[in-house]
């Protein structure tokens, strides 16, 4: 069963969206800060997180600063401001999705749905081959089953959606993506972030990759693909 943690200073918010998606057939636990929520990651490693931005102790961007590793959860993130610097701060430590207050809970249940889908999407499977399930591109190595992606030996530390998005551009290299297709084979739905957000999933990837950044190339007017490199 997918688990969802919600974290929310107002317990009345927490307390209802974890009513709401418990009704939709998920396990949900409720934290009232940041301090409180990545307690509860580290001992009951949540599958998706509904994180607010505004909470004492630990704001939910400091949450994102200090969630690492493939073992992140997705997290889908709460903001009061109708701020697109919000939004992209948000976006560009980690969040994969966000929503702004006031928000309907049939949209929030959708998006949450939407991000869980990946998570059972990819989970391992013993009858797949792990070997046949390896992605290489010069340098770059993404292991599909332990979600795990490395540049000459060296581990990248990638939230959901970054290894999403690599996996799909490496395994198909010189294949050019539009950002809407991007948007529609990564992130599942009409996503409200836009176009920007592939634009600023692309940038967190290439700062991680390092040398091996022009593996990702800009289309210009297009979208982005990944490039096979010079022998």
């Amino acid at each position: 069963m997918v688990r969802v943690l919600v974290v929310d200073d107002e317990a009345g918010i927490a307390e209802a969206v974890a009513y709401a998606l418990k009704r939709e057939g998920y396990e949900t636990e409720t934290a009232a800060d940041g301090a409180e929520a990545l307690e509860k990651v580290g001992v009951w490693r949540p599958d998706v997180m509904v994180l607010d931005v505004m909470m004492p102790r630990m704001s939910g961007f400091d949450v994102c600063r200090r969630l690492e590793g493939k073992d992140r959860p997705a997290i889908l993130l709460l903001t009061v401001k109708n701020d697109i610097v919000d939004k992209v701060l948000g976006l560009e430590l980690g969040a994969d999705d966000y929503m702004t207050k006031p928000f309907d809970i049939r949209e929030l249940i959708a998006r949450v749905k939407a991000l869980a889908r990946r998570v059972q999407d990819h989970a391992p499977s013993a009858s797949v081959d792990e070997e046949a399930e390896t992605v290489r591109l010069g340098a770059l190595a993404i292991e599909t089953l332990s979600r795990t992606a490395r540049v000459d030996g060296r581990a990248l530390d990638l939230t959901p959606k970054e290894f999403d998005l690599l996996r799909l551009l490496a395994a198909n290299p010189e294949r050019v993506y539009t950002r809407e297709a991007l948007l529609e084979l990564v992130w599942d739905m009409d996503f409200a972030g836009g176009t920007r957000t592939v634009d600023i999933h692309v940038q967190r990837l290439r700062r991680k990759l390092g040398d091996a950044q022009r593996l990702i190339q800009t289309v210009f007017g297009v979208g982005y693909k990944s490039a096979r490199p010079a022998e």
